[in-house]
Protein backbone atom coordinates (compact mmCIF):
# COMPACT_ATOMS: atom_id res chain seq x y z
CA UNK A 1 0.00 0.00 0.00
CA UNK A 2 1.66 3.46 -0.74
CA UNK A 3 0.00 6.07 1.57
CA UNK A 4 -0.32 9.89 1.93
CA UNK A 5 2.43 11.25 3.98
CA UNK A 6 0.17 13.56 5.35
CA UNK A 7 -1.79 10.38 6.96
CA UNK A 8 -3.02 11.42 10.72
CA UNK A 9 -1.42 8.89 14.03
CA UNK A 10 -4.93 8.62 15.43
CA UNK A 11 -6.91 5.24 13.89
CA UNK A 12 -10.06 5.16 14.45
CA UNK A 13 -12.93 1.98 14.73
CA UNK A 14 -16.08 2.45 12.70
CA UNK A 15 -17.93 3.05 15.72
CA UNK A 16 -15.30 5.65 16.70
CA UNK A 17 -15.70 7.66 13.11
CA UNK A 18 -19.61 7.59 13.70
CA UNK A 19 -18.92 9.27 16.75
CA UNK A 20 -16.49 12.16 15.56
CA UNK A 21 -19.22 12.43 12.53
CA UNK A 22 -21.71 13.06 15.47
CA UNK A 23 -20.16 15.68 17.31
CA UNK A 24 -18.95 17.54 14.47
CA UNK A 25 -22.18 17.88 13.70
CA UNK A 26 -24.10 18.42 16.59
CA UNK A 27 -21.48 19.92 18.68
CA UNK A 28 -18.91 21.45 16.09
CA UNK A 29 -22.23 22.99 14.08
CA UNK A 30 -20.75 21.65 10.75
CA UNK A 31 -23.98 20.50 9.03
CA UNK A 32 -23.85 16.91 7.68
CA UNK A 33 -24.65 18.03 3.68
CA UNK A 34 -21.81 20.36 4.15
CA UNK A 35 -19.38 17.42 5.45
CA UNK A 36 -20.77 15.09 2.48
CA UNK A 37 -19.82 18.07 0.23
CA UNK A 38 -16.79 18.58 1.17
CA UNK A 39 -15.95 14.33 1.16
CA UNK A 40 -17.10 14.62 -2.70
CA UNK A 41 -15.14 17.77 -3.39
CA UNK A 42 -11.71 15.66 -1.81
CA UNK A 43 -12.57 12.42 -3.84
CA UNK A 44 -12.88 14.47 -7.03
CA UNK A 45 -10.15 16.82 -6.50
CA UNK A 46 -7.94 13.47 -5.90
CA UNK A 47 -9.16 11.60 -9.07
CA UNK A 48 -8.16 14.17 -11.09
CA UNK A 49 -4.83 14.81 -9.46
CA UNK A 50 -4.31 10.80 -9.77
CA UNK A 51 -5.51 10.51 -13.48
CA UNK A 52 -5.24 13.90 -15.04
CA UNK A 53 -6.45 12.71 -18.37
CA UNK A 54 -9.39 10.72 -17.37
CA UNK A 55 -13.08 12.05 -18.88
CA UNK A 56 -15.84 9.83 -17.98
CA UNK A 57 -16.63 8.31 -14.76
CA UNK A 58 -19.13 5.82 -13.56
CA UNK A 59 -20.40 6.11 -9.52
CA UNK A 60 -22.04 3.47 -8.41
CA UNK A 61 -24.03 4.78 -5.23
CA UNK A 62 -25.50 3.18 -2.61
CA UNK A 63 -27.99 4.22 0.21
CA UNK A 64 -27.00 6.14 3.24
CA UNK A 65 -23.98 8.58 3.43
CA UNK A 66 -21.65 6.78 1.36
CA UNK A 67 -23.88 7.04 -1.61
CA UNK A 68 -24.98 10.53 -0.51
CA UNK A 69 -20.75 11.37 -1.46
CA UNK A 70 -21.13 9.57 -4.72
CA UNK A 71 -23.86 11.38 -5.77
CA UNK A 72 -22.33 14.72 -4.88
CA UNK A 73 -19.32 13.77 -6.73
CA UNK A 74 -21.38 12.97 -9.70
CA UNK A 75 -22.23 16.47 -9.37
CA UNK A 76 -19.18 18.26 -8.95
CA UNK A 77 -17.78 16.05 -11.65
CA UNK A 78 -20.73 17.05 -14.26
CA UNK A 79 -20.50 20.71 -13.12
CA UNK A 80 -17.18 20.35 -14.15
CA UNK A 81 -17.79 19.57 -17.62
CA UNK A 82 -16.97 15.34 -16.64
CA UNK A 83 -18.72 12.81 -18.76
CA UNK A 84 -20.01 11.35 -15.63
CA UNK A 85 -23.53 8.72 -15.10
CA UNK A 86 -24.18 7.05 -12.25
CA UNK A 87 -26.03 3.16 -11.46
CA UNK A 88 -27.80 3.72 -8.03
CA UNK A 89 -28.62 0.39 -5.94
CA UNK A 90 -31.69 2.32 -3.87
CA UNK A 91 -35.04 3.58 -4.92
CA UNK A 92 -34.56 7.59 -4.66
CA UNK A 93 -37.60 7.25 -2.72
CA UNK A 94 -36.37 5.15 0.09
CA UNK A 95 -33.55 7.71 0.62
CA UNK A 96 -33.48 10.00 3.74
CA UNK A 97 -31.32 12.79 4.62
CA UNK A 98 -28.49 14.47 3.23
CA UNK A 99 -28.41 10.98 1.04
CA UNK A 100 -32.02 12.19 -0.60
CA UNK A 101 -30.94 15.81 -0.61
CA UNK A 102 -27.55 14.55 -2.46
CA UNK A 103 -29.81 13.06 -4.98
CA UNK A 104 -31.64 16.00 -5.92
CA UNK A 105 -28.50 17.91 -6.68
CA UNK A 106 -27.21 15.15 -8.28
CA UNK A 107 -30.22 15.06 -10.51
CA UNK A 108 -30.67 18.72 -11.09
CA UNK A 109 -27.12 19.00 -12.28
CA UNK A 110 -28.55 16.81 -15.27
CA UNK A 111 -26.30 13.89 -14.19
CA UNK A 112 -27.56 10.75 -16.30
CA UNK A 113 -28.61 8.25 -13.33
CA UNK A 114 -29.83 4.72 -13.94
CA UNK A 115 -31.33 1.98 -11.79
CA UNK A 116 -28.02 -0.83 -11.42
CA UNK A 117 -29.50 -3.76 -13.31
CA UNK A 118 -27.48 -6.96 -12.90
CA UNK A 119 -28.99 -7.98 -16.29
CA UNK A 120 -27.04 -4.70 -17.34
CA UNK A 121 -23.09 -4.31 -18.49
CA UNK A 122 -21.48 -2.12 -15.69
CA UNK A 123 -20.14 0.32 -18.64
CA UNK A 124 -23.82 0.18 -20.54
CA UNK A 125 -25.06 2.98 -18.52
CA UNK A 126 -21.92 5.17 -19.65
CA UNK A 127 -22.10 3.84 -23.34
CA UNK A 128 -26.09 4.94 -22.64
CA UNK A 129 -24.61 8.52 -21.58
CA UNK A 130 -22.91 8.54 -24.75
CA UNK A 131 -25.00 6.74 -26.83
CA UNK A 132 -22.98 3.90 -27.69
CA UNK A 133 -24.10 0.21 -27.71
CA UNK A 134 -22.61 -1.83 -25.34
CA UNK A 135 -23.77 -5.48 -23.75
CA UNK A 136 -20.76 -6.26 -21.98
CA UNK A 137 -18.24 -5.30 -19.19
CA UNK A 138 -15.59 -4.38 -21.54
CA UNK A 139 -14.25 -1.82 -24.55
CA UNK A 140 -15.92 1.52 -22.98
CA UNK A 141 -14.19 4.54 -23.04
CA UNK A 142 -14.62 4.62 -19.12
CA UNK A 143 -11.31 6.17 -17.71
CA UNK A 144 -12.81 5.97 -13.60
CA UNK A 145 -15.29 4.19 -11.26
CA UNK A 146 -16.17 5.28 -8.11
CA UNK A 147 -16.92 3.22 -5.50
CA UNK A 148 -19.58 4.64 -3.18
CA UNK A 149 -21.77 1.89 -2.51
CA UNK A 150 -21.07 0.67 0.98
CA UNK A 151 -19.29 2.83 3.99
CA UNK A 152 -18.35 1.58 7.26
CA UNK A 153 -21.83 0.40 8.82
CA UNK A 154 -21.54 -2.81 6.85
CA UNK A 155 -22.61 -5.52 9.03
CA UNK A 156 -22.50 -9.09 8.03
CA UNK A 157 -20.90 -10.73 4.71
CA UNK A 158 -21.99 -8.19 1.54
CA UNK A 159 -25.07 -9.83 -0.77
CA UNK A 160 -27.71 -9.53 -3.50
CA UNK A 161 -26.77 -6.46 -5.92
CA UNK A 162 -23.98 -5.32 -4.07
CA UNK A 163 -21.86 -8.67 -3.95
CA UNK A 164 -22.72 -8.93 -7.96
CA UNK A 165 -21.92 -5.78 -8.69
CA UNK A 166 -18.58 -5.92 -6.65
CA UNK A 167 -17.58 -9.64 -7.95
CA UNK A 168 -18.15 -7.76 -11.56
CA UNK A 169 -16.44 -4.47 -10.59
CA UNK A 170 -13.07 -6.13 -9.42
CA UNK A 171 -12.52 -8.25 -13.03
CA UNK A 172 -13.64 -4.64 -14.88
CA UNK A 173 -9.97 -3.80 -15.24
CA UNK A 174 -10.92 -0.29 -14.68
CA UNK A 175 -9.22 1.47 -11.76
CA UNK A 176 -11.46 2.00 -9.04
CA UNK A 177 -11.34 5.34 -6.60
CA UNK A 178 -12.85 4.19 -3.12
CA UNK A 179 -15.00 6.69 -1.28
CA UNK A 180 -13.95 6.11 2.55
CA UNK A 181 -13.26 2.59 2.78
CA UNK A 182 -13.33 0.04 0.00
CA UNK A 183 -17.63 -1.59 -0.26
CA UNK A 184 -17.01 -4.81 1.50
CA UNK A 185 -14.00 -4.27 3.33
CA UNK A 186 -14.61 -4.31 7.64
CA UNK A 187 -13.66 -0.66 9.20
CA UNK A 188 -12.19 -2.48 11.81
CA UNK A 189 -10.23 -5.86 11.18
CA UNK A 190 -9.32 -5.20 7.34
CA UNK A 191 -11.37 -8.01 6.37
CA UNK A 192 -13.38 -8.46 3.16
CA UNK A 193 -16.84 -9.31 4.15
CA UNK A 194 -17.46 -12.31 1.88
CA UNK A 195 -16.31 -9.97 -0.85
CA UNK A 196 -14.92 -6.14 -1.09
CA UNK A 197 -13.69 -3.80 -3.79
CA UNK A 198 -10.06 -3.66 -5.03
CA UNK A 199 -9.51 -0.23 -5.43
CA UNK A 200 -6.40 1.93 -6.86
CA UNK A 201 -7.20 4.43 -4.71
CA UNK A 202 -9.33 4.97 -1.22
CA UNK A 203 -9.96 8.55 -0.21
CA UNK A 204 -10.51 8.20 3.40
CA UNK A 205 -12.64 11.12 5.92
CA UNK A 206 -12.66 12.35 9.58
CA UNK A 207 -10.99 9.39 11.12
CA UNK A 208 -8.64 7.52 9.52
CA UNK A 209 -10.11 3.51 9.72
CA UNK A 210 -7.77 0.89 11.65
CA UNK A 211 -8.68 -1.73 9.33
CA UNK A 212 -7.19 -0.13 6.17
CA UNK A 213 -4.01 -0.29 7.84
CA UNK A 214 -3.45 -4.02 8.50
CA UNK A 215 -4.44 -7.60 7.72
CA UNK A 216 -5.92 -7.58 4.05
CA UNK A 217 -6.42 -4.16 4.28
CA UNK A 218 -3.77 -2.23 2.54
CA UNK A 219 -4.15 -5.14 -0.27
CA UNK A 220 -7.78 -3.83 -0.83
CA UNK A 221 -7.51 0.11 -0.58
CA UNK A 222 -4.45 0.34 -2.86
CA UNK A 223 -2.74 4.27 -2.27
CA UNK A 224 -4.71 5.86 0.59
CA UNK A 225 -5.13 9.65 0.64
CA UNK A 226 -6.78 11.06 3.90
CA UNK A 227 -8.52 14.56 4.55
CA UNK A 228 -10.28 15.69 7.55
CA UNK A 229 -12.97 17.60 6.01
CA UNK A 230 -11.49 20.78 8.29
CA UNK A 231 -12.94 18.95 11.44
CA UNK A 232 -11.74 21.24 14.55
CA UNK A 233 -9.23 19.69 16.90
CA UNK A 234 -12.18 19.75 19.30
CA UNK A 235 -13.90 17.05 17.98
CA UNK A 236 -11.13 14.60 18.16
CA UNK A 237 -10.28 15.21 21.84
CA UNK A 238 -14.20 14.34 22.53
CA UNK A 239 -13.33 10.92 20.72
CA UNK A 240 -10.10 9.42 21.85
CA UNK A 241 -8.83 6.55 19.43
CA UNK A 242 -7.67 3.31 20.50
CA UNK A 243 -4.66 2.39 18.54
CA UNK A 244 -2.10 4.73 17.30
CA UNK A 245 0.20 4.64 13.86
CA UNK A 246 4.02 4.82 14.85
CA UNK A 247 5.63 7.49 12.71
CA UNK A 248 8.95 8.99 12.75
CA UNK A 249 7.78 12.23 14.71
CA UNK A 250 6.61 10.34 17.43
CA UNK A 251 10.28 8.28 18.15
CA UNK A 252 11.93 11.48 18.75
CA UNK A 253 13.74 11.93 21.75
CA UNK A 254 12.93 8.37 23.09
CA UNK A 255 17.14 8.01 22.19
CA UNK A 256 19.60 10.86 22.82
CA UNK A 257 22.42 11.67 21.17
CA UNK A 258 25.47 10.21 22.97
CA UNK A 259 27.71 12.14 24.93
CA UNK A 260 31.09 13.05 23.99
CA UNK A 261 32.26 11.24 27.08
CA UNK A 262 30.33 7.73 26.33
CA UNK A 263 31.90 4.94 26.52
CA UNK A 264 30.84 1.23 25.85
CA UNK A 265 29.10 0.46 28.71
CA UNK A 266 27.10 2.86 28.41
CA UNK A 267 24.60 1.42 26.07
CA UNK A 268 24.11 -1.90 27.10
CA UNK A 269 25.51 -5.73 26.87
CA UNK A 270 22.83 -7.87 24.34
CA UNK A 271 22.64 -11.74 24.86
CA UNK A 272 21.76 -13.41 21.84
CA UNK A 273 20.97 -16.80 22.02
CA UNK A 274 20.30 -19.17 19.28
CA UNK A 275 21.93 -20.66 16.18
CA UNK A 276 21.51 -24.98 16.90
CA UNK A 277 22.74 -27.24 14.42
CA UNK A 278 22.72 -25.87 10.70
CA UNK A 279 21.20 -22.39 11.68
CA UNK A 280 24.25 -20.37 11.99
CA UNK A 281 22.86 -17.40 9.96
CA UNK A 282 19.76 -16.48 12.05
CA UNK A 283 21.44 -16.03 15.04
CA UNK A 284 24.72 -13.91 13.19
CA UNK A 285 21.64 -11.42 11.68
CA UNK A 286 20.50 -10.32 15.02
CA UNK A 287 23.58 -9.90 16.20
CA UNK A 288 25.09 -7.98 13.56
CA UNK A 289 21.26 -5.80 13.74
CA UNK A 290 22.18 -5.64 17.29
CA UNK A 291 25.79 -3.74 16.66
CA UNK A 292 23.70 -1.67 13.79
CA UNK A 293 21.79 -0.32 16.16
CA UNK A 294 24.14 1.07 19.05
CA UNK A 295 24.11 -1.98 21.30
CA UNK A 296 27.71 -1.37 23.38
CA UNK A 297 28.63 -4.73 23.33
CA UNK A 298 27.02 -8.16 21.99
CA UNK A 299 27.46 -11.86 22.88
CA UNK A 300 26.24 -14.78 20.93
CA UNK A 301 25.57 -18.05 22.55
CA UNK A 302 25.32 -20.81 19.76
CA UNK A 303 26.84 -23.69 19.05
CA UNK A 304 30.52 -24.78 18.57
CA UNK A 305 30.34 -25.45 15.24
CA UNK A 306 29.39 -22.04 14.44
CA UNK A 307 32.07 -19.72 16.07
CA UNK A 308 34.41 -19.22 13.22
CA UNK A 309 31.44 -18.07 10.91
CA UNK A 310 30.23 -15.63 13.44
CA UNK A 311 33.57 -14.51 13.55
CA UNK A 312 34.56 -14.10 10.31
CA UNK A 313 31.08 -12.58 9.60
CA UNK A 314 31.17 -10.36 12.43
CA UNK A 315 34.33 -9.90 13.97
CA UNK A 316 32.96 -7.11 16.86
CA UNK A 317 30.67 -9.60 17.94
CA UNK A 318 31.90 -12.21 20.87
CA UNK A 319 30.79 -15.75 20.83
CA UNK A 320 30.12 -18.32 23.31
CA UNK A 321 29.59 -21.92 22.40
CA UNK A 322 27.41 -24.35 25.19
CA UNK A 323 26.51 -27.70 25.97
CA UNK A 324 23.01 -28.72 26.27
CA UNK A 325 24.00 -29.88 30.47
CA UNK A 326 25.31 -26.56 31.13
CA UNK A 327 22.72 -24.31 29.32
CA UNK A 328 24.23 -20.57 30.18
CA UNK A 329 25.32 -20.81 33.89
CA UNK A 330 26.71 -17.31 34.28
CA UNK A 331 26.35 -16.01 30.84
CA UNK A 332 22.99 -14.17 31.77
CA UNK A 333 24.90 -12.21 34.14
CA UNK A 334 25.77 -8.25 33.38
CA UNK A 335 23.83 -8.61 30.97
CA UNK A 336 20.78 -5.64 29.95
CA UNK A 337 19.09 -7.99 27.18
CA UNK A 338 18.62 -11.38 26.13
CA UNK A 339 17.19 -12.57 22.50
CA UNK A 340 16.50 -16.04 22.11
CA UNK A 341 14.57 -17.90 19.54
CA UNK A 342 16.75 -17.21 15.90
CA UNK A 343 17.93 -20.49 14.56
CA UNK A 344 17.33 -21.87 18.44
CA UNK A 345 15.77 -25.09 17.29
CA UNK A 346 13.48 -27.58 19.90
CA UNK A 347 15.95 -30.25 20.64
CA UNK A 348 17.24 -30.37 25.02
CA UNK A 349 19.65 -27.77 23.91
CA UNK A 350 17.53 -24.89 22.69
CA UNK A 351 14.89 -26.12 25.43
CA UNK A 352 17.90 -26.02 28.29
CA UNK A 353 18.56 -23.04 26.97
CA UNK A 354 15.72 -21.45 26.88
CA UNK A 355 14.47 -22.23 30.85
CA UNK A 356 18.06 -20.64 32.01
CA UNK A 357 17.08 -17.45 29.56
CA UNK A 358 13.56 -17.65 31.18
CA UNK A 359 15.35 -17.48 34.78
CA UNK A 360 17.30 -14.51 34.16
CA UNK A 361 16.10 -10.98 35.45
CA UNK A 362 16.87 -9.08 32.61
CA UNK A 363 14.42 -8.33 29.76
CA UNK A 364 13.91 -10.96 27.08
CA UNK A 365 13.31 -10.79 23.46
CA UNK A 366 11.63 -13.93 22.66
CA UNK A 367 11.41 -14.68 18.58
CA UNK A 368 11.12 -17.60 16.51
CA UNK A 369 12.14 -21.42 17.76
CA UNK A 370 11.43 -19.58 21.53
CA UNK A 371 7.83 -19.22 20.61
CA UNK A 372 7.75 -22.63 19.36
CA UNK A 373 9.05 -24.44 22.18
CA UNK A 374 7.06 -22.26 24.60
CA UNK A 375 4.10 -23.68 22.71
CA UNK A 376 4.14 -26.83 24.14
CA UNK A 377 6.14 -25.81 27.23
CA UNK A 378 4.08 -22.87 28.40
CA UNK A 379 4.10 -23.63 32.24
CA UNK A 380 7.87 -22.54 31.93
CA UNK A 381 6.15 -18.56 31.88
CA UNK A 382 5.34 -19.41 35.17
CA UNK A 383 6.57 -16.59 37.78
CA UNK A 384 8.36 -14.77 35.01
CA UNK A 385 8.90 -11.53 36.86
CA UNK A 386 10.83 -9.67 34.07
CA UNK A 387 9.56 -8.03 30.64
CA UNK A 388 9.37 -9.60 28.04
CA UNK A 389 8.85 -8.71 24.10
CA UNK A 390 6.96 -11.71 22.09
CA UNK A 391 7.56 -11.50 18.32
CA UNK A 392 5.39 -13.76 16.78
CA UNK A 393 4.13 -13.90 13.49
CA UNK A 394 0.34 -15.56 12.97
CA UNK A 395 1.73 -18.97 12.61
CA UNK A 396 3.57 -18.84 15.84
CA UNK A 397 0.89 -16.88 17.81
CA UNK A 398 -1.84 -19.11 16.69
CA UNK A 399 0.81 -21.74 18.30
CA UNK A 400 1.34 -20.10 20.99
CA UNK A 401 -2.03 -19.05 22.06
CA UNK A 402 -4.05 -21.68 20.68
CA UNK A 403 -6.07 -19.91 18.05
CA UNK A 404 -5.90 -20.87 14.22
CA UNK A 405 -4.30 -18.35 11.53
CA UNK A 406 -7.94 -17.73 10.34
CA UNK A 407 -9.02 -16.74 13.38
CA UNK A 408 -5.89 -14.17 14.15
CA UNK A 409 -6.06 -12.67 10.36
CA UNK A 410 -10.17 -12.35 10.66
CA UNK A 411 -9.88 -9.67 13.62
CA UNK A 412 -5.54 -9.12 13.83
CA UNK A 413 -6.53 -6.29 16.68
CA UNK A 414 -8.54 -9.03 19.46
CA UNK A 415 -5.82 -11.66 18.60
CA UNK A 416 -3.07 -9.50 20.55
CA UNK A 417 -5.52 -8.67 23.66
CA UNK A 418 -6.82 -11.65 23.88
CA UNK A 419 -3.23 -13.47 23.53
CA UNK A 420 -1.71 -11.24 25.18
CA UNK A 421 -3.81 -12.09 28.30
CA UNK A 422 -3.17 -15.50 27.84
CA UNK A 423 0.83 -14.69 28.34
CA UNK A 424 -0.01 -12.65 31.01
CA UNK A 425 -1.61 -15.46 33.17
CA UNK A 426 0.78 -17.80 33.25
CA UNK A 427 3.19 -15.45 34.42
CA UNK A 428 0.72 -14.15 37.12
CA UNK A 429 1.37 -14.96 40.88
CA UNK A 430 -1.30 -15.23 42.70
CA UNK A 431 -3.38 -14.19 40.20
CA UNK A 432 -2.49 -10.64 39.18
CA UNK A 433 -1.37 -10.44 35.99
CA UNK A 434 1.74 -8.60 35.50
CA UNK A 435 0.48 -6.77 32.14
CA UNK A 436 2.93 -3.91 31.33
CA UNK A 437 5.59 -6.45 31.96
CA UNK A 438 4.85 -8.09 28.55
CA UNK A 439 4.51 -6.83 25.04
CA UNK A 440 3.73 -8.56 22.20
CA UNK A 441 4.49 -7.68 18.59
CA UNK A 442 2.29 -9.45 15.99
CA UNK A 443 4.05 -9.28 12.40
CA UNK A 444 2.59 -9.13 9.06
CA UNK A 445 0.73 -6.65 7.15
CA UNK A 446 0.11 -3.61 9.43
CA UNK A 447 2.10 -5.19 12.58
CA UNK A 448 0.74 -4.59 15.96
CA UNK A 449 2.06 -4.10 19.13
CA UNK A 450 0.09 -4.17 22.32
CA UNK A 451 1.34 -3.74 25.80
CA UNK A 452 -1.90 -4.70 27.52
CA UNK A 453 -3.41 -1.26 27.90
CA UNK A 454 -2.04 0.55 24.07
CA UNK A 455 -2.00 -0.48 20.99
CA UNK A 456 0.39 0.89 17.90
CA UNK A 457 0.13 -0.18 14.35
CA UNK A 458 3.05 -0.11 12.24
CA UNK A 459 2.00 0.77 8.63
CA UNK A 460 5.02 0.84 6.83
CA UNK A 461 6.62 -2.00 5.24
CA UNK A 462 6.02 -3.78 1.88
CA UNK A 463 5.39 -7.72 0.46
CA UNK A 464 9.33 -7.56 -0.50
CA UNK A 465 9.64 -8.09 3.66
CA UNK A 466 8.43 -11.60 3.03
CA UNK A 467 11.69 -13.64 2.80
CA UNK A 468 13.87 -15.23 5.63
CA UNK A 469 15.80 -13.66 7.99
CA UNK A 470 13.44 -10.29 8.16
CA UNK A 471 12.51 -11.84 11.88
CA UNK A 472 16.23 -12.19 13.14
CA UNK A 473 16.95 -8.56 12.14
CA UNK A 474 14.10 -7.72 13.83
CA UNK A 475 14.85 -9.21 17.23
CA UNK A 476 18.21 -7.95 17.56
CA UNK A 477 17.64 -4.40 16.38
CA UNK A 478 14.96 -4.19 19.61
CA UNK A 479 17.44 -5.70 22.07
CA UNK A 480 19.58 -3.22 20.93
CA UNK A 481 17.18 -0.74 21.75
CA UNK A 482 16.04 -2.17 25.01
CA UNK A 483 19.66 -2.29 25.92
CA UNK A 484 19.97 1.17 25.55
CA UNK A 485 17.21 2.25 28.05
CA UNK A 486 14.21 2.35 25.96
CA UNK A 487 10.47 0.33 27.69
CA UNK A 488 9.77 -2.72 26.08
CA UNK A 489 6.75 -0.74 24.31
CA UNK A 490 9.01 2.39 23.40
CA UNK A 491 11.58 -0.27 21.93
CA UNK A 492 8.85 -2.49 20.23
CA UNK A 493 7.28 0.62 18.17
CA UNK A 494 10.85 1.88 17.38
CA UNK A 495 12.14 -1.36 15.64
CA UNK A 496 9.46 -2.10 13.88
CA UNK A 497 9.54 1.71 12.05
CA UNK A 498 12.61 1.02 11.92
CA UNK A 499 12.86 -2.00 9.99
CA UNK A 500 9.56 -1.67 7.86
CA UNK A 501 10.45 1.55 6.42
CA UNK A 502 14.03 1.18 6.49
CA UNK A 503 12.94 -2.17 3.94
CA UNK A 504 10.07 0.42 2.08
CA UNK A 505 13.74 2.63 1.38
CA UNK A 506 15.28 -0.52 -0.22
CA UNK A 507 12.40 -1.64 -2.02
CA UNK A 508 11.97 1.96 -3.60
CA UNK A 509 15.13 2.14 -5.29
CA UNK A 510 15.57 -2.02 -6.39
CA UNK A 511 12.02 -3.80 -6.09
CA UNK A 512 10.35 -5.79 -3.84
CA UNK A 513 11.48 -9.18 -5.72
CA UNK A 514 15.31 -10.22 -4.08
CA UNK A 515 14.88 -8.24 -0.62
CA UNK A 516 17.89 -9.88 1.79
CA UNK A 517 16.92 -8.96 5.44
CA UNK A 518 20.59 -7.75 5.41
CA UNK A 519 20.38 -5.04 3.10
CA UNK A 520 18.20 -3.44 5.56
CA UNK A 521 21.05 -3.29 8.24
CA UNK A 522 22.73 0.24 6.64
CA UNK A 523 19.51 1.94 6.33
CA UNK A 524 18.34 0.83 9.76
CA UNK A 525 21.21 2.51 11.17
CA UNK A 526 20.76 5.84 9.17
CA UNK A 527 17.57 6.00 9.92
CA UNK A 528 18.33 5.42 13.72
CA UNK A 529 20.99 8.18 13.88
CA UNK A 530 18.90 10.07 11.73
CA UNK A 531 15.78 10.12 15.03
CA UNK A 532 18.42 10.54 17.21
CA UNK A 533 19.78 13.42 15.83
CA UNK A 534 16.82 15.11 15.13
Amino acid sequence: MLMNKSLPESLYTADQVRQLDHVAIHQAGIPGFQLMARAASTVLSTIVRFWPEARTLLVLCGAGNNGGDGYLVAKQAKEQGLNVSVLAFKNPAELTGDALTAWQACTDAGVVIRPYDSGQSLCGNVAAAADVDVDVDVDVDLDVVVDAMLGTGLSGHVRGDYKEAITRLNHLEKPVCAVDIPSGLCADTGVPLGVAVKAKLTVSFIGLKQGLMTGQGPEYCGELVFNSLSVPESVYQSVPSGCHRISPGQLRGWLSPRSRAAHKGDFGHVLLIGGNKGMPGAIIMAAESAIHCGAGRVTVVTRKQHLCALAARCPEVMGTAVRSRSGLGTLANGKQVIVIGPGLGSDDWGLKLLKDALAAKCPLVLDADALNLLSDHPQLLKGRKSPMIFTPHPGELARLSGLDVPTIQKNRFTAVVDSHRQLTALTAEHGVARQQDTVLLLKGAGTLIFDGQNTALCSDGNPGMAVAGMGDVLSGVIGALLAQGLSPFKAAQMAAWLHASAADEVVAGQGETGLRATELLPVIRQRLNFIIGH
